[in-house]
């Protein structure tokens, strides 16, 4: 009986320093995490001002006219085409579509 109270006694000893080293570990986790957290918002704040600065319409403008030799375009070379809007159904065409669907749903 007493070596089952001892070994009991052990038992709880090894899962309160087993469950206390757990949660160190857990901590340090945690904190390499933050660290980690700390450096990716700094690379996404970097990203996010290069983004700016290579989205910029005076360097793409830049860009254009010094690499790619593009001019801006003169009179009359450009066209502006307007798309033609459908005309609204009529009430004759809304009557028919009713009337094939009620003769769909009665079968």
């Amino acid at each position: 009986m007493k070596s089952v109270v001892i070994t009991a006694g052990l038992c709880l000893v090894f899962f309160f320093v087993w469950e206390r080293v757990d949660i160190v570990r857990l901590g340090y986790h945690i904190e390499r995490l933050k660290a980690q957290k700390v450096l990716l918002e700094r690379e996404r704040d970097q990203l996010q001002v290069k983004f700016s600065a290579l989205t910029a319409p005076e360097r793409i403008a830049k860009v254009a006219t010094d690499k790619l030799g593009m001019v801006p375009p003169q009179q009359g070379q450009v066209l502006i085409v307007h798309p033609q809007q459908a005309p609204p159904p009529s009430l004759e065409q809304v009557r028919i579509a009713r009337t094939i669907s009620t003769a769909k749903g009665e079968r």
